[in-house]
């Protein structure tokens, strides 16, 4: 079964989670990715407990694996000649190149994407970073939380006011890494590439067919701009209105009682009674239709302290019982591990298990998020590359003699596997 992105060669300089999991997409759908990693240590989530014994030192940290399969990896300097060269080599084969430095690191190393693109002037070049390519914050450093904190995300979740409790809450998740990075990395890379490309038309008339201009193009991706984006409808309230949304104030994050989540006896739920018929449902339930007209009350009212007590004298368990008696858009707040085991996350196939050579057991990981019903995705082509392990490989493919494969290796341009991260670290 062919794969969607089968044919689309991918050279993934990034490091760490941005760009991993946005070439994670891309190789899960068919796209051969490279790693193209340092002589050093490598991408350094490579070397981040908990591992997985057995398998080889440079591919047995469990974060690593997560981001990494279906990848190859091979080593080089950029720092040498060599090592530049051997990477324009391949740029002319590739049809993306992603990576996550700082803006104008490969620049100041002589192949960025002006110099890349003299190479192949149909190479996709997708630069990932905290603020932008250009910009008052270029070349300020950042993570996930300076992200959200600047665009007015995080000031905008948690509870109203200040003091204990009332603070900015963080979210388990890396929204801006993700959803403002890796995500929309993978879809600007995917826009360029049908820009590139065109687009057949096809029998029957439907779609009319465009020709590709074939010539690439840089993706800049912003975390900050791409986390601002999820604001959308917020942003646009305050367009039209003018009025400044507070933490707590807002419908969706919470300022409504029937929206909201609920401590019961013994955990917490969710109830999600935003449109009128899922409250009347929820009051009815609970034989309170006198809370009816109370809805859309803020929390702190006499009505919410009654909807708490309601709930604080059920468990979780008659909770769900009653969630499945009247439809109130009403579910749990689980616990990690009984997330990953619920018939919801087995049956949509979002624990997958791939083989890593060497490893003891399984390895258990996230599935593919997207289901495409005619050319589903694969997350178990490759296991996670061991640092180097395919560095002799790549450079034969791309036209370098044995000798010349040899020198490189000896003159330190490029590396084979690292046996350990003290080898590794040995190289930095």
């Amino acid at each position: 079964m062919s794969l969607p992105l089968q044919g689309v060669r991918v050279l993934d300089l990034s490091r760490l989670l941005p760009g991993g999991f946005c070439s994670l997409l891309l190789a899960d759908f068919g796209a051969d990715v490279l790693k193209v990693e340092d002589t050093g240590m490598g991408d350094y989530i490579r070397w981040t407990p908990p591992f997985y014994e057995g398998a080889h030192d440079s591919a047995r940290s469990a974060l690593f694996l997560s981001l990494n399969r279906n990848k190859r990896s091979i080593r080089l300097d950029l720092k040498s000649d060599g090592g530049r060269e051997a990477l324009l080599r391949l740029v002319r084969e590739y049809d993306v190149v992603l990576e996550s430095f700082r803006p104008g690191v490969l620049d100041r190393l002589g192949v960025g994407y002006e110099r890349m693109r003299e190479e192949n002037p149909g190479i996709v070049y997708c630069a990932i970073s905290g603020y932008g390519q250009a910009g008052p914050k270029r070349d300020a450093s950042g993570h996930d939380i300076n992200y959200l904190g600047l665009i007015g995300l995080l000031g905008l979740t948690g509870e109203r006011g200040g003091g204990v409790g009332g603070g900015p809450i963080q979210s388990a998740g890396q929204i801006a890494d993700l959803g403002g990075g890796a995500l929309m990395a993978a879809f600007g890379i995917m826009a360029a590439l049908r820009e590139r490309d065109g687009a057949p038309a096809h029998p029957g008339g439907a779609g009319s067919g465009s020709p590709g201009s074939g010539v690439g193009q840089m993706v800049d991706v912003s975390m900050a701009d791409g986390a601002l984006s999820w604001l959308a409808m917020v942003a646009g309230a305050y367009f039209a209105d003018g009025t400044v949304p507070r933490r707590g104030e807002l419908a969706l994050a919470g300022s409504l009682i029937c929206y909201r989540p609920y401590e019961c006896s013994d955990g917490w739920v969710t109830l999600g009674a935003l449109e009128p018929k899922f409250w009347q449902a929820w009051c009815r339930g609970v034989g309170r239709e006198e809370l009816i007209a109370a809805q859309f009350e803020r929390p702190g009212s006499a009505a919410h302290e009654q909807v708490k007590e309601i709930f604080l004298g059920r468990t979780r368990a008659d909770w769900e019982a009653f969630a499945s008696e009247h439809d109130c858009c009403l579910e749990p707040v689980l616990e990690l591990d009984e997330a990953l085991d619920s018939a919801l996350v087995r049956e949509r196939g979002m624990v997958v298990e791939i083989d890593q050579p060497g490893a003891a057991r399984g390895v258990r990981q996230l599935g593919i998020p997207v289901k495409l019903t005619r050319t589903p995705g694969e997350h178990d082509r490759l296991p996670g590359p061991a640092l180097g392990e395919h560095t002799e490989a790549v450079l034969r493919a791309a036209g370098y003699s044995q000798g010349e494969v040899a020198e490189l290796l000896a003159s330190g341009a490029a590396a084979g596997p690292a046996e350990s991260r003290q080898d590794a670290t040995l190289r930095v």
